[in-house]
């Protein structure tokens, strides 16, 4: 792998930055009320979806019904995590100065609690975007998906894992934040984790007394369908939600770096990280608003302040400085995406044949409990 250094000079490195934020500034001198009546169209949509649901399961005894009810409850699930949660958390909203859109304020229907989740991924994840041993996204302290993670036997169950991860998603988010592999190593104290583990409880029981115990009982005898409906939408949420996140971060062609090599970092220098650690997914205006415009992972994480429904338009522009640098700009259809990832998962369950293009201290590696 071309190390970040190797990839530009530094004059060009400046010349970039400097093109990336004059992009940025643009779009934030721009920002008006066009955004605001998006994203309270998409608000307004999301909560019709999820009344029509559950009213719809009020009739499931009728089985086009029950699936009609599951699916708009499922699209619904999707719209809050993804375009609404997701990107009002990430303070894409706050310069609307809305208290329904501020980042601080907003809870999403999901067990892991917002204001865990914003030191996790607003703050971890956004600051050390694919850098080994800080950024906590790099396999979710379950997978190996690096080939300078130190291969261990328990490794070899890195595709049961992902399988898992993938069905159990929103609790692996939730639970990403206990860092239990760092208190298997002997890095943090169970007693560290008091304030996390007390809003972990708080949401989840919330979550699942609205979905497994209030909705299914105010159906009365049908109490067992909606039961299943609530978990099957949440089920679809699920694995929406990992393909999209896992084909935005993990493709074979998305790059890892060390904490030595991005030391005294440029701003300059934290764009082309991003750049070379993000994946985008090519779809229709339909498929990225369901996605959170995730599927535009590049440009969020060269920009995730911005309101997500701008970067469609400027992807473009993005893709022809990468282009005017001679930097790779990764995309691809979901089904490939999606392929690229299982496979990279299934090798690296495997131990490397060969010397890994970098070298992480094995202490500094997941064990097996």
């Amino acid at each position: 792998m071309t190390g970040l250094q190797d990839r530009l000079t530094p004059d060009q490195v400046e010349e970039f930055g400097q093109e990336l934020d004059a992009l940025r500034q643009r779009i934030v001198d721009d920002l008006g009320q066009e955004d605001v009546d998006y994203i309270h169209d998409i608000i307004k949509k999301q909560r019709g979806l999820e009344v029509a649901g559950r009213a719809l399961l009020f009739a499931g005894f009728f089985p086009p019904a029950w699936l009609a009810g599951v699916g708009a409850l499922s699209v619904a699930k999707i719209l809050d995590n993804m375009e609404i949660g997701h990107n009002v958390m990430h303070g894409q909203y706050d310069w609307t100065r809305d208290p329904a859109l501020s980042s601080q304020r907003f809870e999403w229907d999901n067990v892991a609690p917002a204001e865990n989740w914003r030191h996790s991924h607003n703050y971890l994840h956004h600051t050390y975007t694919n850098i080994l041993d800080k950024d906590r996204d790099i396999g979710y302290g379950v997978l190996r998906l690096d080939p300078a993670q130190k291969w261990h036997p328990y490794y070899l169950g890195n595709p049961v894992y992902a399988l898992a991860l993938a069905f159990m998603f929103q609790w692996g988010v939730m639970l990403h934040d206990l860092e239990f592999d760092r208190i298997l190593k002997g890095e943090r104290k169970w007693s560290d984790t008091t304030d996390v583990v007390r809003k972990m409880v708080k949401k989840a029981s919330q979550q699942v007394g609205k979905d497994y115990v209030l909705f299914p009982l105010l159906t009365g005898p049908l109490a067992p369908l909606t039961f299943a409906g609530n978990a099957t939408a949440n089920l679809v949420r699920n694995l929406w939600s990992f393909s999209i996140i896992f084909c935005g971060h993990f493709p074979a062609d998305v790059e890892s770096f060390t904490e030595e090599e991005t030391a005294s970092e440029t701003r300059g220098q934290w764009y082309l990280r991003q750049i070379l650690g993000s994946a985008n997914i090519s779809g229709g205006p339909l498929f990225h608003i369901m996605s959170g415009n995730l599927s535009h992972q590049i440009e969020h994480h060269l920009f995730p302040d911005i309101p997500a429904r701008r970067y469609p338009e400027i992807a473009g522009e993005v893709r022809a400085i990468c282009e005017k640098y001679g930097l790779p700009y990764h995309t691809g259809p979901l089904h490939k995406q999606l392929w690229s990832v299982a496979k990279k998962i299934v090798k690296l369950a495997l131990p490397r044949t060969g010397p890994s293009p970098v070298t992480v201290e094995p202490d500094r590696q997941l064990r097996a409990a």
